[in-house]
């Protein structure tokens, strides 16, 4: 019987997790005694039933890396430590069932997992670590806000697709005479915005971790206009807030999500502009999901193609409770506590925030 190894994916979507899995399933090939199976949407697949659990050969794998998305789906809602529980009078409540999900993969004769995913799904990984189940963690998100990895893939897909819609909203601003405001996501961390928007050329940018004075913004704006003609570009993080102010979010009431809903934070800052007495047509933006659908780029491929190798290669060395990480130009394994330990914020005085001031970036501080 072959050892079974299984990948899970788990968190929003993010181009290049199929290139991981891709990668994982060619590196196990290599080796006569190994096979990978997937669960489909996370661990749904396992704790569901019927169960949906499919094996993951060569067939299935050919050719998906320069697809976005997830073959083998994905979910942030519920897991299994918390997972969602249907009350007979029509409320919810959670349920821990970790020990049910351990049994099921020693039935399923799983020797190890490698989960996908952002700081969420690693949590995860180093709750079933300390159970005693062998957990091999890959970082997965758009918003590069796990510390312990120089990168984690589809972080620069991301942030060109939002370059791409900087650069298309400065013929447009042009032509009009106007101030458009672009809302990119990020969550708590400001790195695809501040990146696109020195990218792009943009006048402004917003982020989390710089709280923004609504008059440095006014005084920017008015600096690119001579009598009614000119334009500005605006690139706002969805967690950007104004200084004294709170984040702009809506409570998700999704059963089994637990994550607040930011976005709308462009319009509220077009409605500041307006009462701050910028009269200039202004416009909103939101990139939204466009950032983390299709095709990866290059870049995004090839880290996670070698995050993919590395797993699978730890899984044999059984180097469980760590996760991959990139420490240029290495791919290095560091432990699941060191790998949620911290946030990676963007520094207000990192040489990326330097460089934006330095060419006249308005950071609104």
């Amino acid at each position: 019987m072959k050892r079974r190894v299984l990948v899970a994916t788990g968190g929003g979507d993010c181009p290049g997790l199929n290139a991981v899995i891709r990668a994982i399933v060619k590196r196990a090939q290599k080796e006569p005694n190994w096979e990978v199976v997937g669960s489909i949407n996370a661990f749904d697949g396992i704790l569901t039933e019927p169960q949906e659990i499919v094996v993951l050969d060569e067939e299935k794998v050919s050719g998906i890396h320069i697809r976005g998305g997830t073959i083998i789906g994905t979910t942030s809602k519920g897991g299994p430590f918390e997972w969602p529980i249907k009350n007979s009078d029509g409320s919810w409540t959670t349920a821990d069932r970790s020990d049910d999900m351990i049994r099921r993969l020693q039935y399923l004769g799983v020797e190890a997992v490698i989960n996908i995913g952002g700081d969420g799904s690693q949590k995860i990984s180093k709750m079933f670590h300390e159970k005693g189940a062998n957990f091999v963690g890959v970082p997965k998100t758009i918003d590069n806000d796990l510390s312990a990895t120089d990168f984690t893939f589809g972080f620069q897909t991301a942030m060109q697709e939002a370059t791409n819609a900087v650069d298309k909203l400065v013929t447009t601003a042009a032509s009009h005479n106007r101030v458009f405001v672009l809302e990119v996501m990020g969550r708590y961390a400001g790195w695809i915005a501040l990146n696109a928007a020195i990218a792009g050329g943009a006048d402004v940018a917003l982020i989390p971790e710089i709280p923004y004075d609504i008059n440095c913004v006014v005084n920017k704006i008015n600096s690119r206009f001579d009598k009614d003609r000119g334009f500005a570009i605006i690139v706002i993080a969805e967690g950007a807030k104004p200084a004294n102010g709170q984040m702009h979010y809506a409570e998700s009431n999704e059963i089994g999500y637990k994550n607040i809903r930011l976005g709308g934070i462009a319009t509220k800052l077009i409605n500041q502009l307006k009462e701050a007495g910028i009269e200039t047509d202004m416009r909103e933006t939101v990139l939204g999901h466009l950032q983390r659908g299709g095709t990866p780029i290059a870049f995004d491929r090839i880290l996670a193609t070698q995050f993919g190798v590395k797993a699978f290669e730890m899984v044999m060395e059984k180097k469980y409770g760590q996760m991959v990480a990139y420490h240029h130009p290495n791919i290095v394994s560091v432990p699941l506590d060191d790998a949620i330990s911290r946030y990676n914020h963007v520094n207000p005085d990192s040489d990326l925030a330097k460089t934006a001031r330095g060419i006249g970036i308005c950071l609104g501080d």
